[in-house]
């Protein structure tokens, strides 16, 4: 049985998938692609949103997440202390 994703992988997981996406992702899209529930979704782009990793944006009538610059600092310090705990063998 796989272990629970903590918070911390789920907001890298939405951050990389709104990345693959050329930086622009509607709700759906990161819905089905960091595998949440609607209520989770919503708590987790607003926690997002608080914390100016993410910004949301109207386009044509659609909404999008776009990430911040302090959005893409987080993703690089992420890797950093990933590649840390791979070099250990310390698992995240």
């Amino acid at each position: 049985m796989n272990p629970r994703r903590s918070k911390m992988h789920i907001f890298v997981d939405i951050l990389r998938l709104i990345h693959r996406k050329n930086n622009k992702a509607k709700p759906t899209h990161i819905l089905y692609g960091a595998n949440l529930s609607h209520v989770r979704l919503k708590k987790y782009l607003g926690t997002l949103l608080e914390m100016s990793f993410v910004e949301e944006t109207q386009e044509r009538g659609h909404t999008y997440f776009v990430i911040t610059p302090k959005g893409y600092e987080f993703l690089k310090e992420f890797r950093r202390i990933e590649e840390m705990s791979e070099a250990f063998g310390i698992p995240l």
